[in-house]
């Protein structure tokens, strides 16, 4: 008797393992058969995107396209989350987990030279200059894939166990002000996911360094924390042939940005934790023959180490100090946060790298080094565990390591690239919310 119920145990146990393979089958079957059918609409998007992009917390063009694409696939729309954010839920037909899938919307300051039919030719105004604007980060291209993946997952919701979240965020690239808070930081300030915790939180990114048709993760830390600084150095104006009669913040400025270097070179073991420190602006005078009375620099400082970036940020303060002490003038040092450290949660990565093989075939799946770039990506991992990849951007015959990477004017993105990265953030999707 007993080895009856033995076998009747071990044949219903396979029985509805069969069922249950069969209806995943069938739900990835018409999700990825309407993903198919979607692509010309992901080139589109995409090249209509590019065509018209918005700067960072600008993006009303780019949330109502996105707005009114959810609308049309019958899901209620939340828009001016975060500014200009747009967030639709899709409730499956059974019960089951809760994800929030993401992309970023916003464009950079750069002036096009790509020479595409469809390149931009916006103009607009940035921190109080005139600029040109691009998708020169690959943002169209997010925004033209999760509205392919949300068009897939409705047309299985029919299928399809628990709950998604589409995010659709403003100004990941930073705010219009330093300092301000933006981005994903503002979305959770907004409440983004104050009614609906996801279980987990999946982004992705385009990538120049990539060959299109492969996608790249890390487990553990994967992009950089990214900090703006600003530096005031304040000396005393005088003649420029009569240096000895005032205090130049200009020699001023340029000691203390080289003794931050040697800082990082001598003092930070960069062998366990990488750091950069770069300026991006010097700014001092007027003119040729006077020593003005203040120097500014801007800059970023890149860190994977909550612990290490304090120690630098304290190094940094002191040198700024020391230095002016030394020639009579003084140092402000002030530094804002625009994003943590990007970190893939080993356990999760662990679950959806099996996706991405799936995806896009085992071979085209590759392990990244630490990435510098930062991502704001990680304020929604920092509060639900999250799990972000790159996806190959740099045509076939074209070196990826010669290519111009993003935020490069000449940035190229190769379309497929929009069905590799669909397929994959498909994948780990459908495959997340019928995992146990």
């Amino acid at each position: 008797m007993l080895r009856a119920h033995r076998l009747f145990a071990a044949v219903l146990v396979a029985t509805v393992s069969l069922a249950g393979t069969d209806a995943a089958q069938a739900q990835d079957s018409t999700a990825f058969a309407a993903l198919e059918r979607a692509q010309p609409q992901l080139v589109q998007w995409r090249r209509d995107l590019h065509q018209h992009p918005e700067l960072g917390e600008q993006e009303t063009r780019t949330a109502k396209r996105v707005a009114d694409h959810l609308r049309s696939l019958g899901l209620t729309v939340r828009t001016g989350v975060g500014k200009t954010g747009v967030v639709a839920v899709l409730k499956g037909a059974k019960p089951g987990p809760r994800i929030a899938l993401r992309a970023d919307m916003d464009a950079l300051p750069v002036t096009e030279q790509t020479g595409l039919p469809f390149a931009s030719k916006v103009k607009a105004e940035y921190r109080g200059q005139p600029v040109g604007v691009m998708h020169a980060c690959g943002h169209d291209a997010h925004v033209a894939i999760l509205m392919g993946v949300a068009q897939a997952l409705v047309a299985a919701k029919d299928e399809l166990a628990g709950e998604v979240m589409f995010v659709f965020q403003p100004a990941e690239e930073g705010p219009p002000v330093a300092g301000a808070v933006f981005g994903a930081a503002l979305m959770l300030q907004d409440g983004v996911f104050k009614d609906f915790t996801p279980d987990a939180v999946f982004g992705l990114h385009v990538w120049a360094g990539l060959p299109v048709g492969s996608v790249g993760y890390r487990s553990g830390p994967l992009m950089a924390a990214a900090d703006e600084w600003s530096l005031v150095v304040k000396g005393k104006q005088t003649h420029g042939s009569r240096p000895w009669d005032g205090v130049d913040p200009i020699t001023l400025g340029a000691q203390i940005l080289l003794g931050t270097q040697s800082m990082i070179a001598r003092q930070v073991n960069i062998a366990t934790s990488p750091v950069v420190l770069t300026a991006g602006q010097f700014q001092a005078g007027v003119r040729f023959n006077i020593i003005p009375d203040e120097a500014t620099l801007v800059g970023t400082l890149r860190t994977f180490d909550p612990t290490v970036r304090e120690d630098v940020i304290a190094r940094f303060r002191r040198i700024a100090d020391d230095y002016a002490h030394a020639s009579g003038g003084s140092a402000e040092l002030k530094v804002a946060n625009n994003a943590p450290a990007t970190i893939n949660q080993p356990a999760l990565t662990q679950r959806v790298r099996p996706s991405l093989e799936k995806a896009v075939g085992a071979a085209n799946v590759v392990e990244m080094p630490l990435v510098t770039v930062a991502e704001d990506f990680s304020q929604f991992a920092n509060t639900v565990p999250g799990f972000y990849f790159f996806v190959g951007s740099t045509s076939k015959g074209i070196d990826p390591a010669t290519a111009p990477i993003n935020h490069s004017p000449q940035f190229l993105l190769d379309e497929q690239a929009l069905q590799t990265g669909s397929q994959a953030m498909l994948q780990v999707a459908l495959d997340y919310l019928r995992s146990p």
